[in-house]
């Protein structure tokens, strides 16, 4: 008769007693016990592993959630800097508009009437400044141009761009606005001169200087009044 690996034929005949069968059967069950022993070790090591590999990815888990809260955290932070950034910014030009109002009102009141005189003293005698400035528009009724203070007599304009401190493309945006002037002037028929002049609160040597190669009068504020500080062969560019 065959055998099944592994296992052992069982004696038969004269030699089989009590004994030899009880101690097979000891064998056998000390084998068994054996094998359970070796699978419930590997079961305990396999729910180790599973412990520890679901300990591992809570922990990935978490850090990912705390990664996303951050992140999200950080984001919300952004959007509400950026709100207050705009908010400032919206402020900012309402302050800037209210302020350009002022400084228009302090142009019409304070600067432009001693600007006046400084061209008075040279013969010009302007007996009419545009109040609260001048604005050119087209044939839609679109303001087109601004100018801050307009003088006017009986023979010239002069179109005055008032600045805190003059800038180098300020007398560039000023020739552009006297070419804007003087066509409009032209559709009305109006062929007195015109010519242009920058005046500043403070203004710098260089602008100062460029001002005048422009062919614009410079005006600057000396104490409570305007001083026109120009050479004296000075000539103006006339529109």
């Amino acid at each position: 008769m065959a055998t099944v690996a592994n296992e052992r034929p069982i004696p038969t005949g004269e030699g089989l007693t009590f004994e030899k069968v009880w101690a097979m059967f000891q064998e056998d069950r000390e084998q068994m016990r054996e094998y359970r022993e070796q699978m419930r070790e590997m079961s305990l090591e396999s729910d180790r592993k599973m412990k520890k590999t679901r300990r591992m990815m809570r922990e990935l888990s978490l850090k990912a959630d705390r990664r996303n809260e951050e992140a999200d955290r950080r984001h919300k932070e952004t959007e509400q800097q950026m709100k207050e950034t705009d908010r400032q910014m919206k402020e900012t030009d309402r302050k800037i508009g209210e302020l350009g109002n002022r400084f228009g009102e302090l142009a019409e009141h304070l600067v432009a009437p001693g600007i006046a005189n400084r061209f008075n003293e040279r013969g010009h005698h302007f007996d009419g400044v545009a109040p609260g400035g001048y604005e050119i528009r087209n044939e839609q009724g679109k303001v087109i141009a601004e100018v801050d203070i307009l003088l006017e007599n009986g023979d010239c304009i002069v179109a005055v761009e008032v600045k805190t401190r003059p800038r180098m493309q300020d007398i560039e945006h000023h020739a552009k606005r006297l070419e804007i002037l003087r066509a409009h002037r032209n559709k009305k028929n109006d062929k007195r001169k015109i010519y242009g002049a920058i005046a500043g609160a403070v203004y710098g040597e260089e602008e100062k200087t460029e001002t005048i190669k422009a062919g614009f009068y410079a005006l600057e504020q000396s104490g409570d009044t305007m001083k026109m500080d120009i050479p004296e062969d000075f000539i103006p560019r006339e529109y």
